[in-house]
């Protein structure tokens, strides 16, 4: 598995910088860390998802998104309009460098702004710290630059760390601290020139989409935009040179909850960090309370049966063992219906090893609450009455499936916790409501249309990468929103910054599947390497080799 891992550096790491500049080099101090840089088991983190074992340090982190980079080279809502306080209209203008005010029937208001610390040089502002965020900004830094090229490159994103998200299963099974896969960026940047912002975006004023002749006569700066952040700072991410204006969007995705009845009020989402410390906070609550030998068992319903339900499936069973039972739900009728064969059968022998129960060919119509107060006899299944531990038991909540296959009947479940893994949302920032020319290209899922270069269509200086992004691969398929793509994003996109800065040409993205991997307990995972046909490494193999 070492030659696995040994192929894998050069495809993740190398991208298109196998014609691109010259790398800044590494001297390593000593052998050690020489031995660091070649390690094809940090490789595999990236690739397979799952980058360390025991306790990880601030400076191997480092060493993992920085020293990396420099070693192996090879309901849309952005239409919507803002609330107004004003009975006139309320617009924003540059007066001068670094000075904006707002217009209103109240008067002029001079508006804060982001103080670049260099106006002769490019601007590059990167919305969002995940894989393709973070990875882009380091990656520009790792890249060789003229003197008076070399861009200032600001990192905005709503935290103050950098979440490893593939590793948030480990956080329920208490493999690893909340220090281990959430490094804060000052920690991961402190050795770059990379600024970063802690603040949301409110919402974009692209001007690209503006001809020169266009912004001359509206009386705009040559400016390739404005971003407008929740504090009321205005970074404009352009100086007097046009070409050298950037944005990239690498904002991720959000839990989207609101698709039936009571999954907003009632269920779990699982995709950041604080999700992951709520889950577990709720699960450590009710293994105090069912303590005894005689108390019943923890009801868990999970919502999807995709890579995330079915991880997290595993990984709950494994830590609640006899004390728990675990129903999970999907409307397919087969769990990971995207994954390869050998990984999805090794994922349904470890649920089925540990009596996962699985309601496959359902969908959930709606979700309830069953508190002591009712008097009403509820369900288990159409004709059945419920168990006599739900009615007296607050927080106790019932999810009504209904049938999404022939053959089926519908089904009433009751749980102690639900978690929902079912739909994902792009964050796309809003654009300004007050200028009707703006429009951003989305397709169905709320993604950035981009041509394969990653610059959006019709914004020829936005970039956008990670979920933000809707590209196929050379099938026409739409590519997954994974950590895997979101790195070989990064890479493109900061070399075709590069170029894009120094008037070279652009490089079409090409997505190099690696593999798969899903970590199935403390002691189980299944792999499948893509260059390696049929193979499939399990169980606890599969978990040494990750």
């Amino acid at each position: 598995m070492s030659q696995l891992g040994g192929r894998c550096c050069p495809i993740l790491g190398g991208g298109p910088a196998v014609n691109g500049p010259r790398r800044a080099e590494i001297h390593p101090q000593s052998r050690r860390q020489l031995a660091h840089f070649r390690s094809p088991r940090l490789w595999r983190a990236m690739a397979s998802r799952e980058p360390f074992k025991g306790k990880a340090t601030q400076n191997q982190w480092e060493k993992l998104f920085l020293d990396c980079t420099r070693r192996y080279t090879s309901d849309l809502s952005i239409f919507g309009k803002t609330p107004v306080r004003f009975f006139c209209s309320i617009s924003s203008s540059r007066v001068q460098d670094n000075r904006f005010v707002r217009h209103s029937s109240e008067g002029e208001t001079e508006l804060p702004s982001y103080t670049w610390p260099d106006n002769q040089r490019p601007r590059v502002c990167i919305l969002g710290g995940g894989f393709g965020g973070l990875y882009t900004a380091l990656r520009l830094e790792s890249l060789v630059w003229p003197d008076d090229r070399k861009p200032q490159v600001l990192l905005v994103d709503q935290s103050d760390q950098f979440v490893f998200k593939p590793m948030l299963y480990e956080l329920l099974s208490g493999e690893v601290d909340d220090w281990e896969i959430a490094p804060s960026f000052t920690d991961l940047l402190k050795n770059t020139s990379v600024q970063f912002v802690k603040d949301r975006v409110k919402f974009i004023r692209p001007l690209d989409h503006l001809n020169h002749i266009e912004m001359g006569e509206l009386g705009r700066s040559c400016s390739g935009g404005l971003v407008h952040l929740e504090s009321g700072i205005i970074i404009e991410y352009d100086w007097s040179l046009p070409q050298c204006s950037r944005l990239v969007l690498a904002l991720g995705a959000e839990a989207k909850l609101d698709v039936v009845p009571g999954s907003a009020e009632y269920a779990f989402p699982f995709l950041t960090l604080e999700d992951a410390r709520k889950v577990n906070s709720k699960l450590t609550t009710l293994e105090r309370q069912r303590f005894g030998k005689d108390s019943p068992p923890i009801h868990v319903a999970i919502v999807g049966c995709g890579y995330s339900g079915v991880e997290l499936a595993a990984t709950i069973s494994e830590r609640l063992e006899d004390r728990g039972i675990i129903q999970a739900i999907n409307v397919e009728t087969t769990i990971c219906p995207n994954a390869p064969p050998g990984n999805r059968e090794a994922a349904l022998r470890v649920l089925q090893s540990r009596k996962t129960q699985l309601f496959l060919g359902y969908f959930v119509s709606c979700i309830k609450e069953v508190s002591a107060s009712e008097d009403s006899v509820g369900m288990t299944r159409i004709g059945e009455e419920m168990s006599i531990d739900a009615k007296n038991h607050r927080n106790k909540f019932i999810l009504e499936l209904q049938p999404a296959q022939r053959g089926l009947e519908s089904q009433i479940l009751e749980a102690d916790i639900v978690l929902w893994t079912v739909g994902c949302k792009p964050v796309i920032p809003h654009l300004d409501p007050f200028d009707q020319s703006n429009t951003f290209p989305l397709n169905g899922r709320g993604q950035a249309e981009t041509d394969e270069t990653l610059r959006v269509r019709g914004h020829p200086r936005i970039f956008a990468i990670g979920d933000s992004a809707a590209l196929r691969d050379s099938s026409g398929k739409l590519l997954p929103a994974t950590a895997q793509v979101a790195f070989q994003q990064a890479d493109f996109a900061g070399w075709n910054l590069w170029a894009a800065i120094n008037d070279r040409p652009l490089l079409p993205f090409r997505f190099q599947k690696l593999g798969e991997m899903m970590t199935l307990g403390r002691n189980d995972a299944a792999i499948s390497p893509s260059f390696i046909e049929s193979l499939t490494l399990e169980g606890p193999l599969g978990h040494a080799e990750g």
